[in-house]
Order: C-alpha cells, then structure tokens, then sequence
C-alpha cells in the first residue's frame, strides 16, 4: 500500500503522488514520506493539543534552525518549514497529515540531521507539531491569544549603561534576538554583559555604524559563544553609534541585533 493510500480518506492530498512525496522528502528528513503511511490515522483532533504552549515551546526549541513565519522565527539551520509544505498545500495535503510528519520527526529525528532525539516529548511534542500544523505556509499573523504567546524579538526595554557596565541580554525564549535592539552608554570603558539562559549559543560582538543585519563597520570586540552563562567582553567607546550582534551563522540577518547610541 503506498503511502498516501494509507491515509483515511478524509486526510488524503487530492492530487499529491507518492512519487512527489518522496522527491520533496529530503526537504524534511526521509521519515516524512514514512509518517504518512503510519501516522495518519492520529493525527485528527481531540487531543487537546495547546497551541499557545507549542508556540512557545516551537520558538525556544525549534525557532533557532527552522523559519515559520507565523512564529516569527528565522532559523537557517534547518528546513523553512513555510516552503517545506508550500506544494503539498496546494496541491490539497491535509494540515492534519502535516501535524502528524512533524511529531513523527520529533520523536525520531533524521540521523543524518541536526536535530537532537528527545527535543521534545510527551505533550509538548504533540502542541509543537499541532501549532506547526495549523501554522505552515499560512498567510498573515498570530491573533488573539497566540499573538501574545510570545514576546516580540527585541522589545523589551532600551539598555542603560551604568557604572562603566551595560547588560544586553540574550532572549530567554530562544528567538534569534536579544531581549532589546536599544542601548545607550556614555564615553569611555564599559563592559558588555549577555546572560543567556535560552540554551541556543550565542554571543555578543560590537562593530561601528549602523550596518543593522549587514556587516558595515569595524569590530571593535566580542563575546565568546555561551548556551547557559553571561558572556563578556570589554571595550572603550567613543561618541557616536554602534552596532551589536551576534556572531553564530545566521543570527545577525535573522535580527539578532541592535544599536547602542553613545553621547
């Protein structure tokens, strides 16, 4: 029986083939084309799944390698699950049968990739894959409930040096952001502080000018990398502006930047 013959009928893509499936399965892992043929009959409803909480859980654990743009994530690590499932969509795959792909590759991972076994479990495993589900290739934005289920990346207050020490946190929800893309300080040495307890690696460096998500100025210092500590490094400021970000692969253009204005 091919895989998508295996699905009920309710869940069937009107016109996707099994030979389609396969060639798009690279794109996802390999399990995806296998999850079709043994997951399909439970991924319907009526499990209660919490999609705020899989939202959440989505940005910290997932949202460093993979974009959705509905979570406001741009990981580049792994695949843009808002492409991944593009064609299947319109081709008429169900969003039930996309929920049951990803709980599968949650809970047995492609041995070839990245993703770590036992990222997630349980139920929140089933509350990540339902709110990737419902959310994929899905135009628009969060509302209501799920809008707020996440703060915005970098909108938390501008930082203020003090006393020659300026703190910039990592986000604690494991967005490609710091908790704010404002700071300010005054001339002279300084410290600059990133606690990070996201469990992603990060760091923290600092260049002239304004370049935003390009590389533009010189850098004048950086942080080593830390998952679950605050990294440091120490440099002296003159008049002007700066750009701070991180140095990890990907995490400056995904906006994991700020400006520290100095006067």
């Amino acid at each position: 029986m091919s895989p998508v013959h295996a699905l009920p009928a309710a869940d069937r893509p009107a016109r996707t083939s099994p030979r389609v499936l396969a060639r798009r399965a690279p794109a996802l892992g390999v399990l995806a084309v296998l999850v079709l043929a043994t997951t399909g009959c439970s991924v319907k409803g009526g499990d209660n799944a919490n999609v705020i909480v899989g939202k959440q859980q989505f940005v910290a654990k997932c949202g460093s390698c993979h974009t959705l743009a509905r979570a406001g994530t741009k990981g580049v690590v792994g695949p843009n699950l808002d492409e991944a499932f593009r064609a299947s969509l319109a081709e008429g795959l169900r969003r039930s049968t996309i929920r049951g792909v990803v709980e599968g590759q949650i809970k047995i991972p492609n041995r070839e990739g990245v993703m770590p076994k036992e990222l997630l479990t349980g139920s929140k495993a089933k509350d990540v894959a339902a709110y990737v589900s419902q959310s994929a290739d899905k135009p628009g934005k969060d509302t209501g409930l799920l809008a707020s289920a996440v703060e915005a990346p970098g909108a938390g207050k501008p930082a203020a040096e003090k006393g020659g020490k300026l703190q910039i946190p990592a986000s604690p929800s494991g967005q490609l952001a710091y908790s704010t893309n404002k700071a300010t300080g005054a001339p002279g040495p300084v410290t600059i502080e990133m606690p990070n307890t996201s469990g992603v690696s990060h760091n923290i460096a600092l260049e002239t000018g304004t370049g935003g998500a390009t590389p533009k100025g010189a850098k004048i210092g950086a942080s080593p990398f830390t998952t679950k500590s605050t990294a440091t490094v120490k440099v002296t400021l003159k008049p002007g502006t700066y750009t701070f970000f991180c140095e990890a692969p990907g995490h400056r253009q995904a906006g994991m930047y700020g400006t520290l204005t100095v006067k």
